[in-house]
């Protein structure tokens, strides 16, 4: 599939990509703010580029919003997760990723501030890839030590990443984690964990659910609900 640059006015560069699965033309702005058009056989490249220049007040709506979107990294600073030490610092022209076992470097182009559409949409998708690292690394095992020492049986736990919870447990006691978990305390991935356990057995929010969790968070279940819900889950 061959990729075409047209460097547009007001936009900049866009990607413009012929896709035979196509059936009209698709504008799409990424989480860095990079444009690209997609558009079907019997569509010319000139008609794809006047579609994008005929959106391009709709363009600068996506990325003005992107740029609302609240910073990972507000400034130049180190992050400590889990496991790994990751710092964001402008040098050279390109995002690029350093990695040192698990000392990270995540540079982007000096000409950006760090509040750059492209340069925090680099950092969510580093993010992102570090914390489902961590969270299939600590969540199934810390999962099992709590179910062993509660004496809950589940059959199956997988990692997500997802904008809806912080995790979830089907019928068949199959338990879903959320990645961002990572980015919580551990007292409070604690609790979700133990909310999920806790559904292994009571499978709605009825009053018997909120005893048997209160059972196993020394009657703070409400409290560390109103805790978890301080954080977001569209963190990434």
């Amino acid at each position: 599939m061959a990729v075409k640059v047209i460097n547009i006015n007001r936009i900049g560069n866009i990607l413009f990509s012929r896709n035979p699965r196509s059936r009209r033309i698709r504008l799409r702005v990424s989480a860095e703010a990079k444009v690209s058009v997609s558009y079907p056989y019997g569509v010319s490249l000139a008609e794809a580029v006047r579609f994008a220049e005929a959106h391009t007040s709709w363009i600068i709506r996506q990325r003005r919003k992107l740029e609302a979107i609240q910073p990972l990294f507000p400034e130049n600073r180190e992050i400590s997760t889990r496991y790994h030490k990751i710092i964001v610092y402008p040098k050279g022209e390109n995002t690029t990723l350093k990695q040192n076992g698990f000392n990270i470097e995540i540079l982007y182009p000096a000409k950006l501030t760090i509040e750059h559409p492209e340069v925090q949409g680099h950092i969510r998708k580093v993010m992102t890839e570090i914390y489902r690292w961590e969270a299939r690394h600590y969540l199934p095992g810390r999962l099992k030590e709590l179910a062993a020492l509660h004496h809950f049986k589940y059959a199956r736990v997988t990692i997500r990443n997802n904008r809806s919870n912080w995790g979830s447990c089907s019928g068949r006691n199959n338990i879903s984690l959320n990645l961002k978990l990572m980015t919580l305390p551990d007292h409070l991935i604690d609790y979700i964990l133990l909310h999920e356990l806790a559904h292994t057995e009571v499978k709605n929010h009825g009053e018997e659910f909120w005893k048997l969790l209160d059972s196993l968070t020394g009657n703070r279940a409400r409290e560390l609900l109103s805790e978890v819900r301080k954080h977001s889950v569209h963190s990434l």
